[in-house]
């Protein structure tokens, strides 16, 4: 069975490529899956809320404990709680190595954490989901660079068409630094997270 088939099936029914090689099958079959994924039906608020939701778990791969207790954090913040929800997420450790160019996707980057490819701060890390801070350096470990995926990566095969502003990246020697926070308008992920505040809030 072809691995890619649930990625494709999910990207047709949330609305958006999960992966790269999602995009030409979700751009050939732009609607979701099974005999009524044609039909126009109007979706309840409740419906709209949660496909945001899933939209936003599905892009950083993350279950449904680790996505609340993100929200938890984002409202006791100042800010924007959606706002600061995507922030949250986006300063994980698998996050930053996708936006790096270390991985060509998400379920990759989560794959080369836990088998302890990389480092923060000079220390391997195994936790997709450690939290990194401005000025924390992340980097493919030394003994894993001679590894076939990481001689990709650093070709440049995975850097993404508009760099991550809020990353030095050195993608020849595999290492980058987190230098500031991300602003929401700077994550290339697609979601409304106000109506993911509203599904958490109802």
């Amino acid at each position: 069975m072809n691995q890619s088939r649930p990625k494709i099936k999910r990207s047709r029914r949330l609305g958006i490529p999960l992966t790269p090689k999602c995009v030409r099958y979700f751009e050939r079959r732009p609607f979701p899956p099974g005999d009524h994924g044609r039909a126009r039906t109007k979706d309840s608020d409740y419906k709209v809320r949660l496909r945001e939701k899933q939209r936003l778990k599905a892009q950083y791969d993350v279950a449904e404990g680790q996505l609340r207790r993100a929200f938890d954090r984002a409202l006791r913040r100042p800010g924007k709680t959606g706002e600061e929800l995507v922030v949250d997420l986006e300063t994980r450790l698998d996050a930053l190595v996708l936006r790096a160019g270390f991985a060509r996707t998400i379920y990759q980057a989560r794959q080369t954490v836990t088998h302890r490819h990389v480092t923060v701060n000079g220390r391997r890390v195994d936790r997709p989901s450690a939290r990194l801070r401005p000025g924390d350096r992340f980097a493919v470990a030394e003994n894993s660079r001679a590894k076939t995926p990481f001689v990709v990566a650093a070709s440049g095969a995975h850097a993404p068409q508009r760099p991550a502003p809020y990353l030095d990246v050195d993608l020849s020697g595999l290492t980058a630094r987190l230098t500031r926070l991300p602003a929401r308008a700077e994550v290339p992920v697609i979601c409304d997270e106000q109506l993911v505040v509203e599904h958490y809030s109802r």
